[in-house]
C-alpha cells in the first residue's frame, strides 16, 4: 500500500471540509450507506414527497380537471425543460420533457434523417447511419428500427470510428455522451463539428452526463439529443426523459410520433396533423403528470448550484477513489476501465475483477451500493450533489477487504 489507512482517512476529511458542495447532502434521503449508484438511480430529494402529497391530495383530489390551467399541468413539459436546459447549455425552449428515453432517440433519429433528406442533392443520397456500437443497448436496438423504417443502412462504429466513417452518405449519426459501462467521455465538441463537416446530423445521447458534467449543446451546435431524467438528475424511477431540438431546426423538426399534444390546436380534434411551433413539436400523447412533476421538484436541488462545481468535484471524487482503490486494493485484484485523462472521464469509475457479481453483492452487504454489468465490471458513480470523500475512502476500503475476504 503507497498510502496508509489514517492518512488517507485524514485526507478524506480535509478534502470533506473545503467542500463547498458538501451542505447539499442534506436535501437529500439518505442514510448510513455509501450509495455509489446514482448513476443507475439518484437519490431522493427530500422535498419530493411533499409536493408529490400536493400533487395527488390538492391538484388532483380538489382540483381535479381544473389542474390542467391552475397548477400548470398544460405547460409541464416545456416549463421543466427550461429547468433542465441550463444543466445541459442550452438556452430556453428547446427542450421539452416526456416520454423515455428510448421513445426519444426514436422520435430524434428519423428527424434527422428526415431533415437530411431536406437538405436536397446533398440528401438524396445519404442512405447511412453511423451508431455508436458501444452503446447502451436499447439505442441500438431503436437506431435499427429506425434505419429499417427509413430506408436506411446502420453501420455501427465506436466514437473513435466515427470522423474516419462519416461520408456523403452519412445522414445522421447516434452517440453516446458517456460510456454507460466504463464511464468514459467521448468528445462531444470535436464529433460534432465532424458529423457538421460531412453534413450529417448529430444526436446525442445524455443520459450518463447530464447532471454530472457540463455538456454544452447550444455552444458546440449539437441538432438533437436525449437523456433520462432519473440518474444524476434525481427525478425518481422512471422519471420522464427529454428532447432538445435546437432552435433554427424546430421549423423543420419532423416528428415521426406525431400526437395530439403537439398539434397546433390539440383541442380542436382535427383529423389532419398540424405541427405546433418549437420545441413543443416532440410532445406525442398526456404528459405523465405525476413523474413530472415529481421531476420538477426534484430538479429544486440545483437552485444555486453550478455544473462546472459540479464537474470540478466529481473530478476530485474520481481522482481520490482512483488514489484510495491504488492504495489499499492489492496489486492486480482490479483493473480500472475509466480513463485517467479528465477530458476522457465522465463521473463513474468501472472496476474490472474476477467474480465481480459476487464481489458486489458483498459490498452492498457491508454498506456500499454500486452495481454490476456482466460479465466482470463493478460501477460506482459519484453524484458529487450527495457523495462525499469519506463515502469515497470508505468504500475502496470496503472493496479491499471484500477482496480479501473472497481470495
Amino acid at each position: 500500500m503507497s498510502e496508509s489507512t489514517s492518512e488517507l482517512t485524514l485526507q478524506a476529511g480535509e478534502l470533506d471540509a473545503a467542500d463547498e458542495l458538501s451542505k447539499l447532502r442534506e436535501r437529500f434521503v439518505l442514510d448510513d450507506a455509501v450509495y455509489l449508484d446514482g448513476n443507475s438511480l439518484g437519490a431522493l430529494p427530500a422535498n419530493v414527497p411533499g409536493a408529490v402529497a400536493d400533487v395527488v391530495h390538492r391538484q388532483w383530489g380538489e382540483l381535479r380537471i381544473r389542474s390542467w390551467d391552475e397548477s400548470g399541468w398544460w405547460t409541464a413539459p416545456e416549463r421543466i425543460g427550461d429547468r433542465i436546459a441550463p444543466l445541459v447549455g442550452a438556452a430556453p425552449g428547446q427542450i421539452v420533457v416526456g416520454d423515455s428515453t428510448s421513445v426519444n432517440v426514436f422520435k430524434a433519429v428519423v428527424a434527422a434523417v428526415r431533415l437530411a433528406e431536406e437538405d436536397g442533392e446533398g440528401g438524396e443520397g445519404r442512405d447511412e447511419i453511423l451508431v455508436d456500437a458501444t452503446t447502451f443497448p436499447t439505442d441500438g436496438y431503436i437506431a435499427e428500427s429506425a434505419a429499417r423504417m427509413t430506408g436506411r443502412t446502420l453501420r455501427p462504429v465506436t466514437p473513435a470510428e466515427v470522423p474516419d466513417a462519416l461520408s456523403s452518405r452519412t445522414a445522421a449519426v447516434l452517440l453516446n455522451h458517456v460510456d454507460y459501462r466504463t464511464g468514459r467521455l467521448h468528445d462531444l465538441p470535436g464529433l460534432t463539428a465532424a458529423i457538421h463537416e460531412a453534413g450529417a446530423y448529430a444526436v446525442w445521447d445524455l443520459c450518463h452526463s447530464a447532471g454530472a458534467l457540463p455538456v454544452g449543446l447550444d455552444a458546440h451546435g449539437v441538432d438533437l439529443a436525449v437523456g433520462c431524467t432519473y440518474k444524476y438528475l434525481n427525478g425518481g424511477p422512471g422519471s420522464p426523459a427529454y428532447l432538445y431540438v435546437r432552435r433554427d431546426l424546430q421549423p423543420r423538426f419532423d416528428s415521426p410520433l406525431p400526437g395530439w399534444n403537439s398539434h397546433v390546436e390539440p383541442f380542436g380534434m382535427s383529423p389532419a396533423y398540424e405541427p405546433v411551433a418549437g420545441a413543443r413539436r416532440g410532445r406525442v400523447g398526456t404528459p405523465d403528470i405525476l413523474s413530472m412533476l415529481a421531476l420538477e421538484a426534484a430538479l429544486e436541488v440545483w437552485d444555486g448550484v453550478s455544473i462546472e462545481s459540479v464537474r470540478a468535484k466529481s473530478l476530485a471524487l474520481t481522482d481520490f477513489f482512483l488514489q484510495c482503490v491504488t492504495s489499499y486494493v492489492p496489486e492486480g485484484c482490479v483493473e480500472s476501465l475509466t480513463p485517467t485523462p479528465h477530458t476522457e472521464r465522465g463521473s463513474q469509475v468501472a472496476l474490472r475483477c474476477d467474480n465481480a457479481g459476487e464481489v458486489m453483492k458483498h459490498l452492498i452487504t457491508e454498506g456500499v451500493i454500486g452495481d454490476f454489468r456482466h460479465p466482470d465490471v463493478l460501477r460506482f458513480g459519484f453524484t458529487p450533489l450527495y457523495v462525499g470523500f469519506g463515502d469515497v475512502e470508505r468504500a475502496a476500503l470496503v472493496l479491499a477487504q471484500t477482496l480479501e475476504s473472497l481470495d
